[in-house]
């Protein structure tokens, strides 16, 4: 558990179940983040430490979610952590929340030995926290997105060293609303 004056980033407890639902709601466009954050955690792509909350006075402003894909090369499929989603309520935006949270899923993921993690997101917002263009580093998506918008950080060194391939998500993450 991290805490800075009254704010705290913990991992999810079923309470909490409906805040972070409201949240992706008040982010996203849609049901889809709220609906694939509900469908995770039926899944064993779901690691409970791994879905954490910012809590301001009491009240949940803020999740992100880093959950089980893998890089499908050849026959082999290697098990990396996908960010998806991240959210915080637009009133408690720009004040540093959402860099908290990806800190702390980062850290959260070093402790449980994980080397990488992969996303699709804002180019100029997560190369902060030490993610590069994953196709330089020989990863593909299974869709169609911008180069600079695929991530990947290494959380231990040369941890892609000698891999590549596509990254294959649960069904999940493709479920329509």
């Amino acid at each position: 558990m991290w805490q800075a004056n009254m704010l705290t980033i913990r991992p999810e407890q079923t309470d909490d179940y409906e805040a972070i639902t409201e949240v992706n709601l008040a982010v996203f466009d849609g049901e889809t983040e709220a609906r694939l954050v509900e469908n995770l955690r039926k899944t064993s792509a779901f690691i409970p430490e791994l879905s954490l909350v910012a809590v301001l006075d009491g009240r949940v402003v803020g999740h992100i979610l880093l959950s089980i894909v893998h890089i499908a090369r050849d026959s082999e499929r290697i098990p990396v952590i996908s960010l998806a989603p991240m959210a915080v309520l637009p009133v408690h935006q720009n004040q540093g929340i959402g860099s908290l949270l990806v800190r702390a899923g980062l850290e959260k993921c070093r402790e449980l030995g994980h080397s990488v993690v992969v996303l699709v997101g804002h180019p100029n917002y997560y190369p902060r926290f030490g993610f590069t263009p994953a196709g330089a580093q020989g990863l593909r998506l299974p869709f169609e997105t911008p180069d600079e918008a695929f991530m990947v950080c290494e959380l231990k060194p040369r941890a892609l060293d000698g891999i590549s391939g596509e990254i294959v998500y649960p069904p999940e993450f493709s479920e329509e609303p």
